[in-house]
């Protein structure tokens, strides 16, 4: 049996579902400003608390189509630790390193390492491959970019990211695997979205009523993939598995709509025999760590566990 949604979500969803009724009443249709807006208010609306660090830089890489930018989050200037590359969520349309902010200073202090946030290109000005292609080419120079800046680290790279983002740490997981010149040691998926087909049952449980809806998700792949690209080669869960592959740390949540094709990933990962931890709830939905007010206790959790895997 399904456990009940936490209460403090179902009674903020409520008057959501309220609200977004109206506007589909009024005939209101979203654009990517739209889109942009919302995630940009719904994170700076709940999510009051964001730590000061002992130094936060902004900084830009050299991209395939200008500067990229980015910023440094460092938990302890002085203690050089390894390094956390993050990339943000928004279903490859919104999201933004100031967005997410709050996120990223708290995956520093969980976790002790230099954190570098991402602001890579979106769609649909920018279809894929875009902000894969700005991640990339971060990857590929982030030691000497850090060098130049006079910033300390450890030559120990992880990646992470939610949503969309962790579509794409988990796709640089996998083109990288490889690599002689990018050891990427972890990745942290957070409710990521690994299955651009849309085939697993979870979008039909929970693809209406619970934020992140079926309908959007089939506009944000639209703006993304413009060029006819072949969406299963595209997605994470169908690229090649080997033991090469990065320790794993999944984050799932139980009215997620891409629930089940993260199950799906574990699966694969254990079949290849690549190290990999689970942390589900199973009262949360997508997007919960963009809502901490309402769910501090998971979001702590998932800063803990976070903490304990990064460190290793």
């Amino acid at each position: 049996m399904k456990s009940p949604l936490c209460p403090e979500m179902e009674t903020w969803l409520r008057g959501f579902n309220e609200v977004l009724a109206e506007l589909e009443r009024a005939g209101f249709v979203d654009t990517p400003e739209t889109a942009r807006e919302g995630l940009a208010r719904l994170s700076a609306g709940l999510i009051s608390d964001s730590p000061d660090l002992a130094r936060v830089t902004d900084a830009f890489a050299e991209g395939p189509a200008g500067p990229i930018p980015l910023r440094i989050y460092q938990p302890e200037p002085d203690l050089p630790g390894p390094l956390l590359v993050y990339l943000h969520g928004g279903g490859h349309m919104a999201g933004s390193v100031e967005v997410y902010d709050p996120i990223c200073r708290k995956l520093a202090l969980a976790t002790g390492r230099t954190v570098v946030s991402v602001d890579y290109r979106l769609a649909p000005e920018h279809p894929w491959p875009a902000g894969l292609d700005d991640a990339e080419a971060t990857l590929r120079q982030l030691f000497a970019l850090l060098d130049a800046r006079g910033i300390g680290y450890r030559r120990r790279l992880a990646l992470a990211g939610d949503s969309g983002g962790g579509a794409m740490t988990a796709t640089l997981a996998h083109r990288l695997q490889a690599d002689p010149d990018i050891d990427i040691e972890q990745q942290l998926l957070i409710y990521p979205s690994l299955d651009y087909t849309m085939r697993h049952a979870s979008i039909e449980e929970n693809g209406r009523g619970y934020l992140l809806h079926a309908s959007k998700m089939r506009w944000y792949f639209d703006q993304y993939f413009q060029g006819g690209e072949d969406r299963r080669a595209a997605s994470p869960l169908y690229m090649q598995f080997t033991p090469d592959l990065p320790a794993t740390l999944l984050v799932t949540a139980g009215y997620d709509p891409l629930r089940d094709e993260g199950f799906a990933y574990l699966k694969r990962l254990a079949e290849a025999g690549v190290a990999h931890r689970h942390l589900h709830f199973s009262d949360q939905m997508h997007a919960f760590l963009n809502m901490e007010d309402l769910t501090g206790d998971a979001c702590r959790e998932v800063y803990r566990v976070a903490g304990e895997f990064l460190r290793t």
